[in-house]
């Protein structure tokens, strides 16, 4: 059996453990999409050439992990900074209910996107947004996500413009998490929930809901 092989039999294995139905038609997707970043990857770096082999595992499942956080009830997801669609895509791909928005400034990241949002064949292609985060029109989402993009406090001053009211923030997060989160705290009033990565023990899975930046007499 191949490396590759076998990470996709795990991811199918820790997907079941969270109770996340995979189809045979969303494995194929899945499929489709690794496939497709293999191609684009020996032209434009879309993940570390390290966990290439590993992508089951280091970058699906690690996305797919979100799922279980997301409310059934939501109906909006907007992805900052997609890079190499994770974890974007790869909830495009799990909750094709959902309207997904990705956010990438790099224009032949964005070009990706795009390519793999076809042929992976979602019945609700995700919307892409070539752009700086704090450039994109508001997204007013009701999931905002991110994945190894920027420090706790600054990945909330991008998400404020883009959720809606109710919305709930999903970040991933290092071992240095609680840190980050002690800093935001500086300029941030909000109640971070963390959950154990199943793909790193020392990361977490951060769930924020409602925030809201301090007044300046706080500072």
């Amino acid at each position: 059996m191949s490396h590759i092989h076998a990470g996709r039999e795990l991811f199918l294995e820790e997907m079941q453990e969270l109770r996340v139905d995979v189809s045979r038609e969303t494995r194929d997707q899945l499929e489709a999409m690794v496939h497709t970043l293999g191609r684009w990857q020996k032209a434009i770096n879309l993940v570390g050439k390290a966990t290439l082999e590993d992508i089951w595992v280091r970058h699906i499942l690690d996305s797919a992990q979100l799922i279980p956080l997301i409310p059934k009830s939501a109906q909006t997801l907007t992805d900052l900074g997609s890079g190499g669609g994770f974890p974007g895509l790869v909830l495009a791909a799990l909750r094709p209910d959902l309207d997904v928005t990705l956010i990438e400034s790099d224009a032949r990241k964005g070009a990706f996107l795009a390519e793999a949002g076809r042929r992976i064949s979602l019945k609700k292609l995700p919307k892409v947004v070539i752009s700086r985060i704090e450039a994109a029109p508001p997204a007013q989402a009701d999931v905002v996500t991110a994945r190894a993009l920027a420090p706790l406090g600054q990945l909330l001053v991008w998400a404020a413009p883009h959720r809606a009211d109710t919305a709930i923030c999903l970040f991933h997060k290092g071992k240095g998490w609680q840190a980050e989160v002690t800093s935001a705290k500086k300029d941030w009033d909000f109640e971070a929930q963390p959950f154990s990565s199943v793909t790193d023990r020392e990361s977490v899975l951060l769930r924020i809901s409602q925030f809201s930046a301090k007044s300046l007499r706080d500072r």
